[in-house]
């Protein structure tokens, strides 16, 4: 059951990374299983269509979160997903950075040359920036990647901000309002 939930929270996320919710489930019991699954296995657990299923695996297979495999003597194809998180995130940023900043950037660079807009120049720089972040932490190994990350949200030293909260007034005592029949 523990295994089912888990596809059922992949497919929900899955959107949220480009993926279709079909690819999400598929990934979460790929990933989770103890042995590789086929196809038909996949069928059979998520109660998808074989051709769903297909379609999902063909996703999967595209955006590098699994491999195939076959055992000697069978025809069947087996898949395996790095079992390592740090591994699927860096998969993963390197495939946001391919299907989603990329063209947002080259449609930026069109938009500026058509209307020499300051403003999508300078928009334009921030995707390259993050653009070539994304792809020098993509290109990292798993525990590069980590280290990474980790060194970046370990807390620093406290940037001395000014204190912009309101303040908040202080609220008079309402004595509730009379009930009025309606007339």
């Amino acid at each position: 059951m523990a295994d089912l939930d888990l596809s059922d929270t992949f497919g929900e996320i899955a959107p949220r990374f480009g993926l279709s919710r079909p690819a999400g489930r598929c990934f979460g019991a790929i990933w989770r299983a103890a042995q590789a699954p086929c196809a038909e296995d996949l069928v059979t657990q998520l109660g998808l269509s074989r051709s769903n299923i297909s379609v999902a695996l063909k996703e999967l297979r595209a955006a590098g979160l699994i491999q195939s495999a076959r055992t000697p003597g069978s025809r069947k194809e087996y898949f395996v997903a790095p079992s390592d998180p740090w591994e699927l995130a860096r998969l993963v940023l390197g495939e946001r950075a391919r299907r989603v900043i990329a063209p947002a950037r080259d449609q930026l660079a069109a938009l500026e040359t058509r209307s020499a807009d300051p403003r999508a120049a300078a928009l334009c720089e921030v995707l390259d920036a993050v653009a070539g972040h994304m792809g020098r932490l993509a290109r990292l190994e798993a525990p590069a990647l980590a280290n990474e990350i980790d060194a970046a949200r370990s807390p620093a030293t406290p940037v001395a901000r000014p204190n912009t909260a309101k303040k908040k007034k202080k609220k008079a005592s309402k004595q509730p309002k009379p009930y009025r029949k309606p007339e």
